[in-house]
């Protein structure tokens, strides 16, 4: 598993994806969410949301568990450390790309430019 390429302005795209940041941002809050709770949650299809959790636990974002309760699949997801580092590291790039937007003059320099 090879860390994912940066941006220019240090965004990750793995995370930056707007399914998988909205996945990132849940499982930061939770200690451990199972399927269904993403699918209320996230509102992504079955299909969608299991194809950006195998992206996210390909890069060793997530860490994924499936077991059976009362002889039905059961799967549970939870951010690793290095999940919360990497999000923890876009999160302050996404800062640093957003400050002071909205009170530079037109002809400022974009942070990533």
């Amino acid at each position: 598993m090879t860390a994912p390429a940066r941006s220019p302005c240090g965004l990750d795209p793995l995370i930056h994806e707007a399914a998988r940041l909205l996945i990132v941002s849940v499982l930061a809050e939770c200690q451990v969410a199972d399927f269904n709770f993403m699918l209320a949650t996230t509102n992504l299809t079955r299909g969608n949301l299991s194809q950006h959790m195998a992206r996210l636990v390909e890069a060793g974002y997530v860490q994924e568990t499936k077991e059976f309760l009362n002889r039905k699949p059961h799967t549970e997801y939870r951010l690793t450390a290095a999940g919360r580092s990497a999000f923890k590291r876009y999160r302050r790039a996404w800062r640093q790309v957003t400050r002071g937007q909205g009170t530079q003059d037109a002809n400022a320099k974009a942070p990533c430019s």
